[in-house]
C-alpha cells in the first residue's frame, strides 16, 4: 500500500495523538509498556539477517534492536509521519541510518518489496502497536506473510492484568483510552489460531501477573 492510499482517518489520528507526545513518549512510555526489552533479547536475529518492526514509533525498539544484533539489517514501519519524523532523526542521531530503513504504512496491508525492496525478514516483531490498530488480526496475518523460511513472529502488548487488582485494571483501561489504545482479549486465541493455519510452533507467556502478553510464532526451513 502506497502512502497516498494509506487510510487517512487512522493515519490523521496518530498523528494528533503523536504529534506533541512524541517528544516525551520514550521518557514516559518506559514505566508502562512492559516486556519490550524481553522481546528484543529473545529474536535471536541469525547473521546478517533482516528485522522488521510493524507499528515502529519513535525508532526506541529498532535502535535498540540494532544495538543488540550489529550484523543485521533493520527495516520499521509506521502509519504516523509524525512518529516516522522522530524515528529517522533518533537513528540517525545515533549512527544506525545505514543499517536502519523506515518507511511510512499501514501495517494491515503493506507491500514490503515496494517500501523496502526487501519482500521476506527473518524476524518481525510488533510491540505494544496491535492494542492501537483497528482490525489488528490483519496484521497478524500480514506479519506472518513477510517472515521467510525459519523466521518467526514475536508479539508483546498489553495483557487482561487478571492477576492484578480490579482497581488497577480500571485505572489502566481508562489512561490507555486516551490514547486510543485497547488492550486484545483475542490475542492469545489469534495467534494461536494463525499459528496452527500456517502450521508454525507457537510459544506463549503471560508476564507480570497478566498485565503483559508475549507471543512468538515460529517457521522451521
Amino acid at each position: 500500500m502506497s502512502t497516498t492510499e494509506l487510510p487517512a482517518s487512522h493515519a490523521e489520528l496518530m498523528d494528533g495523538v503523536y504529534r506533541w507526545q512524541r517528544h516525551i513518549y520514550d521518557l514516559t512510555r518506559k514505566y508502562y509498556l512492559l516486556g519490550r526489552d524481553r522481546l528484543i533479547d529473545g529474536l535471536d536475529v541469525p547473521q546478517n539477517g533482516t528485522v522488521l518492526e510493524l507499528g515502529c514509533g519513535t525508532g526506541r525498539n529498532i535502535a535498540l534492536a540494532a544495538r543488540r544484533y550489529p550484523n543485521a539489517r533493520f527495516f520499521g514501519l509506521d502509519i504516523s509521519a509524525e512518529m516516522l519524523e522522530t524515528a529517522n532523526a533518533s537513528i540517525a542521531r545515533e549512527g544506525l541510518a545505514a543499517r536502519v530503513n523506515l518507511a511510512r504504512g499501514d501495517a494491515t496491508d503493506f507491500d514490503a518489496k515496494a517500501l523496502f525492496d526487501t519482500a521476506q525478514f527473518d524476524r518481525v516483531f510488533v510491540s505494544y502497536s496491535l492494542s492501537m490498530i483497528p482490525g489488528w488480526e490483519k496484521t497478524v496475518a500480514a506479519a506472518l506473510a513477510a517472515l521467510a523460511p525459519g523466521g518467526s513472529l514475536h508479539v508483546v502488548d498489553f495483557g487482561q492484568q487478571e492477576g492484578l487488582p480490579r482497581w488497577f485494571r480500571a485505572l489502566l483501561r481508562g489512561w490507555l483510552r486516551k490514547f486510543h489504545v485497547e488492550p486484545r482479549a483475542s490475542l492469545r486465541d489469534v495467534l494461536e489460531s494463525e499459528s496452527e493455519r500456517a502450521g508454525a510452533t507457537f510459544r506463549f507467556r503471560t508476564l507480570y501477573r497478566g498485565y503483559a502478553y508475549l507471543g512468538v510464532i515460529g517457521f522451521s526451513k
